[in-house]
């Protein structure tokens, strides 16, 4: 009986000794004759471990060796942030800051007097019924927590301060009371799941809206109590005929929608300064009925509108979707360089047709898929695009006859107030919302095997993503983000978020020399 243990045991071990042998000398002699990668010819093994160890590379970077402030497009602070707000509608930090105070940067100018919250023009009603997590006990191994019901103030501007597009122009003008929305992601670049856990938490949140992106208006953005703005991008989709001309019919079906509250031309977007693109492992049968597109082909949008060749003949078109529809109609920018945006100020100057809103998206901004060279070197970030916008409008008079809406990383409420202050009306934000339906910053949006079943329209992936957990981050992120609003308003000296200006910034140096950058005389 020992004999025939000892044997059965020997052989257990000789077995496990013996497979990963033979696994390395398949390795072995495999890729010491292939001719694709001459380090695996060279050293097959150790060639092996590397490519193991690059293809593993984001993951160890952004959870093990780069610090709190590094992390790219975010850090490990901002994903952080995001997270807690989202979670436990937590704004709360320790001990103090981690940023490098050494660097140039903006800071927001404090008031030596500031606003007492009751000084705040602010609307707290109706109070908006969530879900929120509360820790029970946190130890290095442990952790216990439990979600309960909960009850947040929804921090509304006042009647008086919320911003209304096309009051002058459409006949169905679009009222808002949040100054913050989510920008355009379509579905498609989205799965259903989480277009659906937006539109619901956004619902919930209220005064807010939801753009649809270039993929047009599916069932998903309807499913919660939120305005949709509708993006129309130059591939036309769900506006477009089979043949993929303009189709008027689809556009006054879209325009008698009572859900869809403007409409967004897309002129360009930050992270690409080109037609989008979805590649074909996205477009299921649904997509490719909602966009009127073939099912399994990558998608590919032309760079501007067909047959629109100047700032005249867009705006002509954009007016004419304003008288048909009755609802506001505003663009989508990315600003180049000044001669560029004036000369659109001068079109809108002599034609006087201005559009409802200008979307001004930074090169800074994200996107499902792009290319290498546009997302990193095409466009100018958002700091720098807003103020420059702001003033060739003053310059041509026209900044009271439209709004700004400003995108591109604008995650937290420092950053939203920076924007603000630096000309904007209104804050666009995507991936921050993505953040808060579970996205990890896996950056494989474009290949459909997103790991937490956000970027992704694959069935299996996407029942990672919990509908009915995910809308209650949501709504909890863009609360705490209009709370902390708020705050900085207050703390600047100033009883409402409308009212920031250039006045309210400032830029230090690295010599830690300070500039309000008040005075943009580039633009005379």
């Amino acid at each position: 009986m020992e004999n025939a243990l000892l044997v059965v045991i020997v052989s257990l071990i000789a077995v496990l000794i013996l497979i990963p042998l033979l696994v390395l000398l398949r390795i072995y002699l495999f890729d010491v004759k292939q001719d694709e990668h001459s380090i695996l010819r060279n050293y097959p093994l150790l060639g092996k471990m590397r490519y193991i160890i690059e293809k593993m590379g984001p993951e160890l970077r952004q959870y093990l060796f780069n610090n709190d402030n590094e992390g790219k497009p975010f850090h490990r602070r901002e994903f952080e942030f995001v997270y807690k707000a989202g979670k436990y509608n937590d704004r709360m930090i320790g001990y103090g800051s981690e940023r490098d105070f050494h660097e140039s940067g903006l800071y927001v100018v404090n008031n030596m007097f500031p606003k007492l919250r009751d000084e705040l023009k602010v609307d707290q009603q109706p109070k908006i019924k969530t879900k929120l997590y509360k820790i029970d006990n946190e130890k290095l191994f442990s952790r216990k927590e439990h979600r309960e019901e909960g009850e947040l103030e929804p921090f509304y501007l006042t009647d008086d301060e919320a911003i209304v597009l096309g009051e002058n122009t459409a006949r169905r003008p679009f009222k808002i009371k949040g100054l913050i929305g989510q920008s355009a992601m379509s579905f498609g670049s989205l799965g259903d799941h989480a277009i659906t856990a937006l539109s619901e938490g956004l619902g919930m949140a209220g005064g807010t809206w939801m753009n649809t992106g270039e993929g047009s208006v599916s069932p998903y953005h309807l499913k919660g109590d939120v305005d949709i703005i509708m993006q129309i991008s130059p591939g036309l989709f769900g506006v477009r005929t089979k043949d993929g001309d303009f189709s008027w019919e689809e556009f006054k079906k879209k325009s008698d929608n009572d859900q869809i509250k403007a409409f967004e031309l897309k002129v360009a977007q930050g992270a690409k300064q080109r037609g989008g693109h979805v590649d074909g492992k996205k477009i299921t049968k649904e997509i490719a009925e909602i966009r009127k597109v073939e099912q399994g082909k990558d998608v590919n949008s032309p760079n501007r509108f067909q047959g629109i060749n100047n700032g005249k003949e867009f705006l002509e078109f954009l007016e004419q979707l304003r008288d048909v529809g009755g609802k506001p109609v505003g663009m989508k920018i990315v600003v180049g360089n000044q001669e560029q945006v004036e000369s659109l100020m001068k079109a809108m100057k002599e034609t006087d047709i201005i559009p409802d809103f200008i979307t001004v998206d930074g090169g800074n901004g994200g996107t499902g898929a792009s290319y290498y060279e546009l997302a990193d070197s095409v466009g100018l970030p958002t700091f720098a695009a807003l103020p420059m916008v702001d003033e060739l409008l003053k310059k041509y008079d026209l900044r009271e006859r439209t709004h700004i809406i400003a995108s591109g990383q604008l995650l937290t409420p420092d950053k939203i107030v920076m924007a603000l202050a630096l000309g904007a009306d209104m804050i666009n934000i995507a991936r921050g919302f993505m953040l808060s339906v579970g996205c990890i910053m896996a950056e494989v949006c474009h290949t459909n095997n997103c790991p937490t079943g956000v970027t992704t329209t694959d069935p299996k992936l996407q029942q990672a993503l919990s509908i009915e957990e995910k809308k209650y981050r949501v709504c909890n992120y863009l609360l705490a983000l209009r709370e902390g609003v708020f705050e900085m308003a207050a703390v600047a000296g100033i009883d409402s978020p409308t009212k920031f200006t250039r006045e309210h910034v400032v830029l230090k140096d690295q010599l830690q020399e300070v500039s309000n950058r008040k005075d943009y005389s580039y633009i005379s």
